[in-house]
C-alpha cells in the first residue's frame, strides 16, 4: 500500500477526517434519496413535470439531511440554534434547490427539444439534478463546517493542559 493511501486512511480516522467522511456519506445518501425520488416520480409519470419532480425530490431529501448532518457529521446535540445553525443551513439548502431548479429548466428544455424516450429523459432530469448538487457540495461543506463547528479533541486537550500548568 502506498504512503499516500496510508496517509488518507489515517486522516479519515482523525476527528476532522471522520467529520468530513460522515458529511460526504450523508450527502451521498441524501443525494441518492433525491435521485431515486425524481427517477421514480418522473420516470413513472407520477409527477409528469420536470420542474415539480425535481422540486419534490429535493424537498424530500433536505429535511432528513439537516438532522443527519447536524447530529451524525458534526456531532451536535440538543436544540438547534436558530441564527447560527438553522438560518444558514436552510439558506444554503434552498439556494441549492434553486440552483437545481435552474438545472431542471435546462433539462426540461433539452427533453422537449430532443423528444427523447422517457428513459432517456428521466436520465437527463435525474442526472442534471445530481450534477447541480455536486456543484454545491464543496460550498456547503465549507459553510456547514463553520456553523456546526465543535471543539477539536486536540484543542480541548491543549486547553486542559494549559489550565493544569497555569495552576
Amino acid at each position: 500500500m502506498s504512503a499516500r493511501i496510508r496517509t488518507v486512511i489515517a486522516w479519515t480516522k482523525s476527528h476532522q477526517g471522520k467529520k468530513l467522511t460522515r458529511y460526504l456519506l450523508g450527502s451521498v445518501v441524501t443525494t441518492g434519496v433525491s435521485f431515486a425520488w425524481i427517477t421514480i416520480m418522473y420516470g413513472l409519470h407520477i409527477i409528469p413535470g420536470v420542474i415539480w419532480a425535481t422540486l419534490s425530490g429535493n424537498l424530500v431529501a433536505v429535511v432528513p439531511s439537516y438532522y443527519w448532518n447536524r447530529r451524525w457529521a458534526w456531532g451536535k446535540r440538543g436544540k438547534s440554534h436558530f441564527r447560527r445553525e438553522i438560518v444558514p443551513y436552510w439558506s444554503m439548502a434552498f439556494l441549492g434547490i434553486a440552483f437545481s431548479q435552474l438545472g431542471a429548466f435546462w433539462a426540461r428544455h433539452e427533453v422537449h427539444t430532443h423528444h427523447w424516450s422517457r428513459l432517456e429523459a428521466t436520465g437527463v432530469v435525474s442526472g442534471t439534478n445530481v450534477l447541480c448538487f455536486a456543484i454545491f457540495f464543496l460550498l456547503k461543506l465549507m459553510v456547514f463546517n463553520r456553523i456546526f463547528h465543535v471543539a477539536q479533541p486536540d484543542d480541548v486537550e491543549d486547553l486542559a493542559l494549559q489550565q493544569e500548568t497555569a495552576i
